[in-house]
Formats: C-alpha cells, structure tokens, sequence
C-alpha cells in the first residue's frame, strides 16, 4: 500500500502550528533551527503579525507555512510513518522538493527568508490580487470564468469538486478587472480574496522570478529519492535540472492539483496526507482517501487510517 503527501501552497496569515509545537518536542526543536536559518523568532514564525510591507510579508509567510508541513513531516516520520511519493503547490512543491532530498532544508528556509529583499512594485503600478472561481464542467464551456479577458490570468486549477458538479480554479491578475468579473458573473461564481496582493503563477510575476533566479541558480539541487510529483505539469521530477526548473518557473507558471494526485494515483498512492490547510477538506474529488494534518488530534487520525489501510506501522512509538 503506498503513501502519498500532499503539500498545500497557500501563505496564511493566521496563527500556524501553535498546538503541534506545545505538544511535541520534535517540532520544538525544529522552529529553533528555522528561527536560526531565518533570522526570524519563533513567534514570528508561529503567530505574530506578519509585517505590511507585501514582500517581506509574502517571505514571512512562506517561512511560517513550510515550518508547519515540514515539522508535521517529522511529526509522522518519528511514528515511522513516511511516504512512497510526494508533491505539493506553489510553496508546497518547494518544500516537497526539500523532503525529497533535492535540496537542504537549511537552503529551502535562506530562500524563503531571503526573498523579503525582492523590490516592491512601483507606487503607481495597478493593484494585484487573486480570487477563487468555479466553472462548469461541460463539454465545450469556457476553461475559467475570466477566459479572454484582460488582466485576468488562470494561476491554479483544483480539479472537480466531490459532487462533480463544478471545478474549482484560481484567478489572478489585476485587482480592477477581477472585481469587474465578480460583479458582473453569477453570485458565488468569482470570489476575490481579500488582503492578497499578489497576482501568484502569472506572468505578473515576472519580475520577482528575474529577481530570485540567480539566487535558485546557486542552490546546488539534486535527483529526488522518491518520486517528486510536479504541480506544473504531469510529470514526475527525477533529476536535479528537473527540480530547479521547477524553482525557476513557480511564481509566474499555473499550478495544478490535478497533476499532482494524478501522477500519484500513478504511482499507487492509496492513501493522501495533506499538510496544511490550504487545500479545502471534504470539497474537491481526490482519487484516494486523504488526511487533512493541522492539529495534534490529526496526526492520531492519520495513524489510525494508515492502519486501517493496511500500512505496517509495526515498530512505531505508541502515540501518546
């Protein structure tokens, strides 16, 4: 029976891990390494108020998000629990590669936090921001609800929802145009998010992608010792060149999920761990059962189905 993680690529702004730090030693120990790698203290890492500034808060963010998965990770692994294939979004495909052996953790967290230095756009540059859409599943309907139109860009495909009744996308783009389509589609159709800033996975993104490029380049990556399933296209990741085009291509390329549990339904994968809480619980059509891992009680949850599923936990540490 294979395992499969999955890596959310949301950047939260909320208190992330504060339960699982209290609760377990190992991932105490783990945000004292991030904090050191970083820069950043431990409460900045775990609930503080991430600062205003758009790219330092983006760099915040992504360092509080990757900590949690990763200290979930070891949370697991001590239980002797660690996955057969592994893959995530945006972020989570970062720090996927990290798990996957393709790169250090401590070069992972210098990037994250050394990306606070990227510029901020200019004063008078049009505002940016994303939104979550839902589109038909009909033969012949539009491939997002913001199709053709300007300053709108599809950055992130979900898949089907559990019913089967609609697909969940990203939109972003230009704040102006996607508050225009919300207003002018059916209610509920396009959503903006608010306080996101950033028009994530389009082209808008090319200059912070200019920015990090050399600073990727120096990471020296290597092959995955698992299969590294990529959120850009159906494609398994097996070398270093693969994970670093990855890194290159992140910020300014459209995810999708359904690439990801697609190659790992490919691979086997019968039963998902999902790190994190961007990718919504009991809402889209995963091809296997999944575990949605935030809290103390979640790891238990994942234990016990693992067992039930047939993965030998035998030798494990009883979960206290």
């Amino acid at each position: 029976m294979s395992l499969g993680y999955l890596f959310g690529g949301g950047v939260g702004t909320e208190p992330r891990g504060l339960e699982l730090y209290r609760t377990y030693e190992t991932v105490r120990s783990w945000y004292e390494q991030v904090s050191a790698w970083t820069g950043l203290t431990v409460g900045q890492i775990l609930e503080e108020d991430l600062p205003a500034a758009q790219e330092e808060r983006q760099s915040v963010g992504t360092v509080r998000e990757a900590a949690l998965a990763i200290g979930v990770h070891d949370v697991l692994a001590s239980f002797d629990l660690r996955p057969a294939a592994i893959g995530g979004l945006s972020l989570g495909a970062m720090t996927a590669s990290c798990l996957a052996g393709a790169l250090e953790r401590r070069e992972l967290f210098e990037l994250l936090a050394g990306s606070r230095e990227a510029p901020e756009p200019p004063a008078e540059a049009p505002g940016q921001g994303i939104a979550i859409a839902f589109g038909s599943l009909a033969e012949g309907a539009p491939s997002h609800p913001g199709e053709n139109v300007p300053g709108i860009h599809l950055a992130g495909d979900f898949g089907p929802t559990a019913d089967g009744t609609q697909r969940i996308m990203m939109l972003a783009g230009h704040t102006e145009a996607l508050g225009a389509l919300a207003a002018g589609a059916p209610p509920g159709t396009v959503v903006p998010l608010p306080g996101r800033t950033i028009a994530v996975h389009t082209p808008l993104r090319r200059p912070y992608r200019d920015f990090m490029a050399p600073r990727i380049d120096a990471i020296p990556f290597t092959d995955p010792e698992l299969p590294l399933l990529s959120c850009l296209e159906p494609k398994v990741l097996r070398t270093a060149a693969d994970v670093r085009d990855l890194f290159q291509r992140n910020s300014t390329d459209p995810i999708s999920l359904v690439d990801v549990y697609g190659g790992m339904k490919e691979q086997g994968v019968r039963l998902g761990l999902v790190m994190g809480p961007s990718i919504p619980e009991g809402i889209l059509a995963f091809p296997f059962p999944v575990v949605h891992i935030e809290q103390p009680e979640h790891i238990e949850q994942a234990l016990t189905t693992a067992y039930d599923l047939g993965i030998d936990l035998s030798g494990a540490p009883a979960l206290s």
